[in-house]
């Protein structure tokens, strides 16, 4: 198959390759690489009824020294688990995991976008509850499953800013529920939110606490950061959103880079201090918005991606291919 590298967009493609692990009796087996992209399920399965699905996202890279490497795998191998203790699932091993991603990762070596496309290998593991039942409960049998596919930016604009329309009449999550952990139901929660949010001309959905609908939560597919008119990085606190990776990894780097940078509540009146925003994840790394639109108040943050935030954006995709030092070991090698 031949690609335009440069022009990819974030979308499904079939590849060579996917990996498939079952858990069976109370242990996994020692996993199987598939050359097929459809799988076989009970129409009894639990995930297809009880939502008992949980997946995650990742990138490797081909960096500027021509190695591939892994982005801080184990912390979704960490957050898998987490949310799979949370459904009742079975834990998977980290070095499973770890093991899992590097073997289907060097049997799809050929789709790992050359250096300097600003393309990536996005990796999807995912856990689905396979046992065949009608009552409500916890699955037996599992499968474990990365599928990967070589990808470009999630917006099409790049650095232009979108908007995004806060929803005032739906929740992503609710409260105490399943907000903090990555489940497939939350993201169909947020499917007619963002659908609104479209037809209305901005291109994502933000999010306000499920208790109170005072404090930003997060987007509708990523976490929200601010940077204050003093240069101070802020990102949302709540037992309701999802712990993400790059968040956590971007609130870091802007403490190298020497700016505040704190994880608070943010109550929705403090969207008029901030001189920039962003939506940050995988998928975008950071994707800067320009304009919130909440009822009648328009908040605007500019026409172009901010100095802080481009900053950091360059710093971080700088390191994730080998432009800049991994001070904190973040990268891990495709072979060890």
């Amino acid at each position: 198959m031949k690609i335009d590298w440069k022009n990819l967009g974030f979308r499904y493609m079939p590849v060579k390759s996917n990996i498939r692990y079952r858990y069976r009796e109370g242990k996994w087996d020692q996993g199987s690489i598939y050359n097929s992209d459809r799988i076989e399920l009970s129409i009894a399965s639990n995930c297809l009824h009880y939502g008992q699905a949980a997946f995650e996202g990742m990138k490797a890279f081909r960096c500027k020294d021509g190695q591939v490497r892994l982005f801080r795998p184990e912390e979704n191998a960490r957050r898998m688990n987490r949310t799979s203790a949370h459904l009742l699932g079975p834990e998977i091993p980290e070095e499973l995991f770890i093991d899992a991603v590097r073997r289907v990762v060097r049997e799809n070596i050929e789709y790992v976008p050359p250096y300097g496309t600003g393309g990536a290998l996005y990796i999807r593991p995912l856990l689905i509850g396979t046992t065949p039942q009608i009552g409500i409960s916890s699955a037996l049998d599992y499968e474990f499953i990365i599928l990967v596919v070589p990808v470009g930016p999630y917006y099409k604009g790049g650095f232009t800013p979108v908007d995004a329309q806060i929803s005032m009449c739906w929740d992503r999550a609710a409260p105490h529920g399943t907000g903090h952990i990555k489940v497939a139901g939350n993201y169909a929660a947020s499917l007619k939110p963002t659908q609104e949010a479209k037809d209305k001309g901005c291109s994502v959905a933000l999010f306000l606490d499920p208790s109170t609908h005072t404090y930003i939560e997060e987007f509708g597919t990523s976490n929200f950061i601010g940077v204050k008119r003093d240069g101070s990085y802020v990102t949302p606190e709540s037992p309701s959103i999802l712990d993400s990776v790059t968040n956590k990894s971007l609130l870091q780097l802007a403490k190298d880079l020497g700016m505040k940078a704190e994880r608070r509540r943010i109550h929705k009146d403090e969207l008029a201090d901030f001189a920039e925003v962003g939506a940050c994840g995988t998928a975008v790394v950071i994707t800067p918005v320009g304009r919130i639109f909440m009822g009648d108040q328009v908040f605007t943050y500019g026409d172009t991606m901010g100095p802080v935030l481009r900053q950091l954006y360059d710093h971080m995709t700088g390191l994730q291919c080998g432009e800049c030092p991994d001070v904190h070991n973040w990268m891990l090698p495709l072979e060890v």
